[in-house]
């Protein structure tokens, strides 16, 4: 990649204004001043803007974030906090959501730059199996669970919802599974049965289970196990 590319991506700002930096002295390679743009950068170069080293990125990124309740998974929005405030990569920015979750939603998030790996995660084909912790907001009916076996009409749906698996853990918390990601389709589901659904917290993408050990707002990067699992031939299902 050229050098002013780099820092234009880096910095966040436009190549005119990287040119005038390096104009400025303000840029090193290698310890050497650098007024040029046009230097091709190798992996193995170190890059400094006023001596705060600029980490190259050689590859796609993948993280687990444990979501806290009140931000968006959007890469920006002008009205609520997103979820790459908790971030601290290098050009944050470009990372997305591999299935996104509502505001008042926790759990486990995907985060990568690799979108061909993230449409494997969401693309209807797939059918990337989701599993969410629910708490409801009245006891759980004796039929909940059967009928989400055959499926449900969700409401201005024309097809019922693939077969979901439901684990009751007590009287209003129950462990629920399915295999598609429609609109708010969780909530629409228990709503579809006569319930409502009072808190969401996702536990599982895939093979990909939510470390215990992240704290809300704490993320870390994807073991090779992990990022490989998506896609796996045992993740779909036709």
């Amino acid at each position: 990649m050229r050098l002013d590319k780099f820092l234009s991506q880096q910095l966040g700002i436009s190549r005119a204004l990287v040119a005038r930096e390096l104009r400025a002295k303000r840029v090193t390679v290698d310890g050497e001043i650098v007024k040029g743009g046009a230097l091709k950068l190798t992996p193995e170069m170190t890059v400094t803007f006023d001596g705060n080293v600029l980490e190259q990125m050689n590859g796609p990124r993948y993280f687990m974030l444990n979501k806290p309740q009140g931000y968006v998974c959007s890469t920006d929005d002008p009205d609520y906090p997103t979820v790459l405030y908790f971030l601290d990569e290098p050009v944050a920015y470009k990372l997305h959501a591999a299935g996104r979750l509502d505001i008042d939603t926790t759990g486990l998030v995907l985060m990568t730059d690799d979108g061909q790996w993230s449409h494997r995660i969401t693309s209807p084909r797939h059918h990337c199996e989701k599993t969410y912790l629910v708490t409801l907001e009245q006891p759980l009916a004796a039929d909940t669970a059967q009928r989400f076996t055959e499926g449900v009409q969700l409401h201005n749906e024309k097809d019922l919802t693939r077969p979901a698996q439901l684990e009751q853990l007590e009287e209003c918390l129950v462990r629920l599974t399915i295999s598609e990601g429609r609109y708010h389709q969780v909530k629409r589901m228990f709503a579809a049965v006569g319930n409502r659904v009072v808190e969401l917290h996702r536990e599982r993408i895939g093979a990909i289970t939510l470390d215990e050990g992240l704290a809300p707002g704490e993320y870390r990067p994807l073991t090779e196990e992990e990022i490989a699992s998506v896609g796996a031939p045992h993740l779909q299902q036709n």
